[in-house]
Formats: structure tokens, sequence, C-alpha cells
């Protein structure tokens, strides 16, 4: 038989730029925070871009540096993205998309302006209308990329321009002085720099606010955990108090059913009646029952023998032997054989250092054994304090309680605890 194997569940990465932008709204209530961080972020970047775009838009309108057809081509590819990306921003859907594209399209007009201005000689005093855009590009970034293509356009398309602008300058820099061209290449060399400052000044803002996002909404969780699990551990306190006052009862019930049992009958009454108390003492350390007696199957004892053993930090593959025709057991015993086997783990964990741990389950259709050792150093049974319930009452009354037995076997050279129950 093959043992199911439980796989650990991939980390979450909190990378704050990571964040999925406007648009993509699936966030729960641990994303609270960051999903309406993204929308502001997303509506400031739309406001932006349409200032800085109506501006670009005013100057590409009335300019003359480049040729008719290049004029057209390049206004068509850098306004109607821009359009685009503001209108689904503020819309609140598909801003990522568009933001991408915007972005993508924009350094493809920065590319093409030494083209569409080629033999046209410049104004070197009159900014051309594409400087209005390198913003809106490194803007259209934070939406539209992680942190490193944030970071990349905020320094390359400031770069990029540089380039485009020295070119197109070029045949007023051939018979410039050395003073004029420097004079020049100065201005150049100032706008390229005040815009990487500014695009700076944006992907940092993005990011911070990002970051703070993700911080709020991970405090928020640790909280909501925090109140749940103490509110957790007051009602499981709460029940054990309740559980106590019944036990009481029922033990006494129990004595007296026991004591005047005078017929097979009376004595099938007191047993079961003992069944229910210890059953009652062995669930009274753990925070949730052995839930319903539903039959269930001998492979989901050693998935929840796995299961229980990941939970308390340890991975384990049990080596499990089951016969094919074993018949199904029932839901109280076999939860009953999970958890002893779940605090015999525990105890190979904590005082054996897990050393040689091992677990093995057999079931020939007659009976199901399972063997949990360790390699420790073992323990004496008379050193064992009587308030420690750890092997009394959550293996050995456990199993008395589902109609099995626990075998406990330690020497120096380890301990090993037998669990089996018989099928009637």
């Amino acid at each position: 038989m093959t043992t199911p194997v439980i796989a650990d569940s991939p980390p979450i990465a909190t990378d704050p730029a990571a964040r999925a932008p406007l648009g993509d709204v699936e966030a729960g209530a641990d994303r609270f925070t960051q999903t309406r961080v993204e929308r502001i972020v997303s509506l400031v970047i739309a406001i932006g871009c349409a200032v800085l775009g109506t501006q670009a838009l005013l100057n590409a309108l009335g300019s003359r540096q480049e040729s008719d057809l290049w004029h057209v081509a390049l206004m068509a590819a850098a306004f109607v993205p821009l359009a685009a990306m503001i209108l689904l921003l503020a819309a609140g859907v598909g801003g990522r998309v568009a933001s991408r594209v915007c972005a993508i399209v924009l350094v493809g007009v920065f590319v093409a302006w030494p083209f569409a201005t080629h033999g046209i000689e410049p104004d070197p005093v009159v900014h051309p209308w594409i400087w209005y855009l390198i913003n809106v590009a490194t803007a259209a970034a934070v939406p539209a990329f992680r942190l490193v293509g944030q970071i990349v356009w905020a320094f390359g398309i400031p770069l990029l321009y540089g380039i485009v602008r020295v070119a197109q300058l070029e045949p007023v820099l051939g018979p410039a002085s050395a003073a004029e061209r420097t004079a020049i290449i100065g201005v150049v060399v100032l706008d390229a720099v005040f815009a990487i400052i500014l695009a700076g000044v944006i992907v940092s803002l993005g990011w911070m606010l990002r970051s703070v996002a993700v911080q709020t909404d991970a405090t928020r969780c640790a909280a909501v955990d925090s109140y749940a699990t103490a509110a957790a551990a007051d009602a499981v306190e709460k029940e054990r108090v309740a559980v106590a006052a019944l036990m009481h009862d029922s033990v006494l019930a129990a004595l007296i059913a026991a004591e005047r049992a005078s017929s097979p009958r009376e004595e099938a009454l007191a047993v079961a009646m003992a069944r229910e108390a210890l059953t009652r003492l062995a669930n009274a350390e753990r925070d949730v029952s052995e839930g319903p007696d539903a039959p269930e199957s001998v492979a989901s004892i050693v998935t929840g023998i796995e299961r229980n053993a990941t939970e308390i930090g340890i991975a384990i593959s049990v080596d499990a032997r089951i016969a094919r025709d074993a018949p199904p057991l029932p839901g109280r015993v076999a939860h009953a054989i999970v958890l002893a086997a779940t605090q015999a783990i525990a105890n190979a964990v904590q005082h054996a250092g897990a050393r040689g741990l091992a677990v093995r389950v057999r079931d020939d259709t007659r009976t199901i054994a399972v063997r949990v050792s360790d390699t420790g150093d073992g323990f004496d049974p008379a050193d064992v304090q009587d308030d420690r319930l750890g092997i009394r009452g959550s293996i050995v009354a456990r199993m008395a309680a589902a109609g099995g037995r626990a075998r406990v076997q330690t020497g120096p050279d380890g301990t090993t605890i037998r669990l089996e129950w018989r099928r009637p």
C-alpha cells in the first residue's frame, strides 16, 4: 500500500512591490488594507498621468519638430494607450494590463523619436513634447511591474530620453562651439537627472505605501488569530470544567452500577457506563473530541497520524501494511488510535528528541496494531508522577475506552508503545 504524503504548502510572497495591482481584487481579509492602498495608488497615478498627459497633448498638437506622418503616428501611439490606462485605472478594472501596455508603448515612442525628427533642425531651447511623458511612463510602471521593473523604468526612461534628445540635437551640436555644445548637452543631462529624481520619488512612495499596507494586514491577521486562540482556549477551559463536573457523576454512577450488578445485562450496562466515563477522561486533555462513530478506513488512521505529527513539528512516513479486504473501523476507534499514537509520538519527540522515531501500522483483517518506537534513553515508569497523564490518560485510558489495549515497553535502548484493537 502506498502511504499518503502530505506536502507542505508553499510560502506566500510578502514582497510589497509584488502585491497585485488595481484590478486584481480577489484579496480577502488578509489583504484588506493592501486592496485599498492599491486603489488609492491607482487613482493618484490616474490623476497625475491625466495632468501630465494633458500638458504633453497640448504641446504635441502644436509641435513642428517631427514630420507630419510621424507626428500623427507618434501621437496615436502615445495618447491612445495613455487615455485607456487613465480610464481603466480610475474605473478599477484592467488597470495592470493597461499600465503595462502604456509603459511599453511609450518606450517605443522614445526610441522612434530620432527617426521622426530626422532632417528637421530642432530648437535646443524648446523641450519636445515627449519630455512631458517621461514621468508618465515611470508612473505607469508602478501598477504594471514589480519593484525591479519599476526601478528599471525609473532610471531607464530618463536615460533613454537623454540619448534620443542628443541624437535629435546632433545637427545643432555639429557646427556649435565647444562651449555651446557643453551647455546644450548639460541642459539635456539636467532634464534627465530631474526626471530620475522625480521617478525615484514616485517609486519610493508606492513601495512605502505598499509596505505599510502589508505590515498592517499582517498585524491585523496576527491580532485576529491571537484573539481566536484566546477565545478557543477560554471555551476549552469552560468545557473542561463542565466535563469535570460530569465526570464526577459519571464515575460515581458507573461504580454504583458495577457494585450493584447482579446479572449479565446489568454487568454489560456497568461496562458501557465505565467505557463512556473513560472516553470523557481521555478526551478531557484535547481541544477536540474524538468525533462521530461513522465507519472509517484503516488508511485514514495512517493519514491522521502523519497529519498530526506534522502539526506537532515533525514529518514522518508511516510504514503501513494493510490487508486489501480489511473492513473499516468504527470512527470512535479510529480516532482513539490516531490520538493515542499522536501522544506517543509527542512523548518521543519531547523525551527522546525523536531519535530513531518510527511508526508502523499493521492490519490483518482481525487485529489492527500500531507501534511507535524510538531509540532514546527510555524511562522508569515508577518515576512518572501521578499528575502526568500523557501515557495513563491519553494512551492507555483512551485505548481502553475504545475497547483496545496499549502496552509500553521501555529500557536503555528505547521505548516502544504498541496499540492494538481486535475486531469483535
